[in-house]
């Protein structure tokens, strides 16, 4: 469960785990050419094994209701954690709440149900069945939850992976920051972050105007006490070109570096026809607006995350019928054709 827990949007950073963030992708790319261009795609190597399933929610229960954006993480005592957003669930609200599942290792199917996680809370800013996309990466001895409130990007803070408590600013709110304004509701969310360097890199989608778009800030890791001071002005980092620019063109971006280059993962469809489009570039803070010269792939997968254990490649994704989530190992190699919708 998720406490609340009085801080600043400073915090204390150290080792970086590497499971969180050594990038891998799957792919399924959709040719239009059969030529070797040199460049390293991601490959799924099947079968995919499902981890988690829709869950028991007692008296919030709904026959609507789907499993959908989550995050999968080792905890300190090495068991696995996942954690998902469900939606169209009977809490009221928005209809969304997290959810958590616990397996003994990652290539084990069918983990073991543990409750709800988290829900909504308006004390701290929080729009009602609004939870959205946790993402998870450990810091030194803490593990960092960023997740959605509806309006912003929010955080919370646990020490054995598994508890997390929300980290509050002056005011009381567990929200970092905002698309959205007084004037607009741009439905901030879907936060990943990539460490470069001194900096923390923080994607995340929003939809102002209804034209969904990828954003970045950057929060810089002071060298004296090694803490995170603030985060700077968002950039549209991606936007448009064959993903589209409708509201829910660039969502749940994953971006990761592999191969000296910098890849994002961005999910137009869910469901039986999902799309995730998989972009390539040198730097981490430009993949193409209304431009496809860093596109290169096309997976039938929706929401991945990816994880590096053991010196293994592994994505997960949603299932197709959108009742769970599944995991399947994972390559690189050269692509065989020029992606296309």
């Amino acid at each position: 469960m998720v406490n609340a827990q009085k801080g600043r949007f400073g915090f204390a950073v150290g080792v970086l785990c590497a499971a969180a963030f050594c990038l891998a992708a799957a792919g399924d790319q959709r040719a239009i050419s059969a030529q070797d261009d040199g460049i390293l795609v991601p490959h799924i190597e099947e079968p995919w094994w499902t981890v988690a399933g829709n869950p028991d929610l007692g008296k919030w229960t709904s026959e609507r209701q789907q499993p959908v954006d989550f995050a999968i993480w080792p905890a300190a005592d090495g068991t696995w954690q996942l954690w998902s957003c469900i939606r169209h669930t009977n809490c009221g609200g928005n209809t969304r709440l997290f959810y958590r599942w616990e397996g003994r290792k990652l290539t084990d199917p069918d983990w073991k149900p543990m409750g709800i996680a988290m829900t909504a809370d308006q004390r701290y800013g929080e729009a009602p069945g609004g939870l959205q996309a946790p993402f998870v990466l450990r810091l030194d001895e803490s593990y960092w939850m960023f997740y959605g409130n509806w309006h912003g990007i929010c955080l919370a803070r646990s020490r054995d992976g598994k508890q997390f408590d929300r980290v509050l600013d002056h005011k009381g709110s567990s929200q970092l920051f905002t698309e959205d304004s007084a004037e607009m509701r741009a439905n901030t969310r879907d936060p990943m972050v990539l460490p470069i360097g001194d900096k923390l890199y923080c994607y995340y989608t929003a939809y102002p105007n209804q034209q969904g778009a990828v954003y970045c800030r950057v929060g810089t890791r002071l060298a004296k006490g090694d803490r995170l001071a603030d985060w700077g002005p968002s950039k549209i980092v991606a936007f448009g070109g064959q993903a589209g620019s409708g509201p829910y063109s660039a969502e749940c971006p994953f971006v990761a570096a592999r191969f000296g280059w910098y890849y994002l993962f961005r999910t137009q469809r869910y469901g039986r026809n999902a799309q995730s489009l998989v972009y390539r570039s040198r730097s981490p803070l430009d993949f193409g607006v209304n431009d496809d010269r860093y596109l290169v792939a096309s997976l039938a997968v929706a929401a991945p995350e990816i994880i590096h254990h053991d010196g293994q490649d592994y994505i997960a994704a949603l299932l197709p019928s959108l009742k769970g989530i599944q995991i399947a190992r994972l390559k690189w190699g050269p692509r065989q054709s020029t992606p296309k919708q």
